[in-house]
């Protein structure tokens, strides 16, 4: 979900709506992705895009969008048009799996979101993320994207999917700040604020043991969503850094991620397992773990990273 706005609803309570039908929100600090200056557009009640500016602190070691920043947005912009259709219930986000097409080199990242399936228990929204080549508009991407699909001015780089588990509206704190269905039509804003760091190590990680995929995420406010929990992007960033901790010449492009319980106390730690090695890629197992709660499982994901070229 989009929890950074969710975290921080008193920002979203004192946007601006300015002539040309845009949210102007404050600039959101000391938040993981402050400095990814967002920029969302509700297409409709089932569809929504967004814009993240692709920075060198953004991109991983082959200078490519890094796949945690791809997961961070997907997870983001999916979570609209799944808090629209669900109203007045509230959304987390249960499974995600993105798989890439080619890399984001360019910029900005685009991501086109649309609903799938509504049910009693679990919403779906499909995600596309396109390497931008400096189109900025989204209005302009989502026509290009509508009228010649992923060839043109746009690039596709992956395609995702994410499930999302209905809640009671209550789990989430604030929920009634964060209203997608009322921002229909609109573009909106989120400048970017500084943040000290790569995307990885912003997060404060701590490396136990690189080989083995061991790294610890302490549970700060920098990295937890509206209900309290590690935001599901922050987690996907994590699981890369081990993936890249135990085979640090590959670099990680395809992510299946299955969230399965809230951390208490923390840390989170990371475990690594080989599923396969070849010679142009990798097949690793990563579970994250409460730590400060008897290894308790919060997350299991399977990471390929690919051979970097040259």
């Amino acid at each position: 979900m989009l929890d950074q706005e969710n975290a921080v609803s008193a920002a979203v309570a004192a946007a601006v709506f300015s002539a040309d039908s845009t949210v102007v929100e404050p600039a959101t600090r000391d938040y993981f992705s402050s400095d990814f200056d967002l920029v969302s557009l509700q297409v409709s009640r089932e569809r929504s895009l967004m814009r993240a500016r692709l920075s060198d602190k953004l991109r991983s070691h082959a200078g490519s969008a890094s796949l945690g920043l791809l997961m961070t947005l997907v997870d983001f912009v999916t979570s609209d048009p799944a808090l629209v259709v669900v109203h007045p219930d509230w959304t987390a986000t249960q499974d995600i799996a993105l798989h890439a097409v080619a890399p984001v080199s360019e910029g900005p990242v685009i991501v086109d979101s649309r609903l799938v399936r509504v049910g009693k228990k679990t919403v779906v929204v499909s995600a596309d993320v396109y390497d931008g080549h400096g189109i900025t508009d989204l209005r302009e991407a989502a026509e290009v994207i509508d009228t010649v699909g992923s060839a043109g001015a746009l690039t596709l780089a992956a395609r995702g999917l994410v499930t999302f588990a209905r809640l009671p509206r209550s789990a989430a704190r604030d929920a009634d700040s964060y209203t997608p269905g009322k921002w229909i039509g609109k573009l909106r804003e989120r400048p970017g604020e500084p943040v000290d760091g790569t995307i990885y190590s912003r997060l404060g990680l701590r490396v136990l043991d690189a080989a083995g995929g061991v790294l610890e995420l302490d549970k700060t406010p920098s990295v937890l969503n509206s209900i309290g929990t590690l935001q599901g992007g922050a987690q996907a960033i994590f699981v890369e850094a081990a993936a890249h901790a135990m085979r640090p010449d590959l670099v990680a492009t395809d992510m299946q991620v299955h969230y399965l319980a809230q951390i208490g106390s923390g840390p989170a730690r990371s475990y690594g397992t080989v599923i396969r090695d070849a010679a142009d890629h990798s097949v690793l197992s990563i579970r994250l773990v409460d730590a400060g709660n008897d290894d308790r499982l919060l997350t299991l994901t399977t990471v390929t990273l690919q051979r970097v070229a040259g």
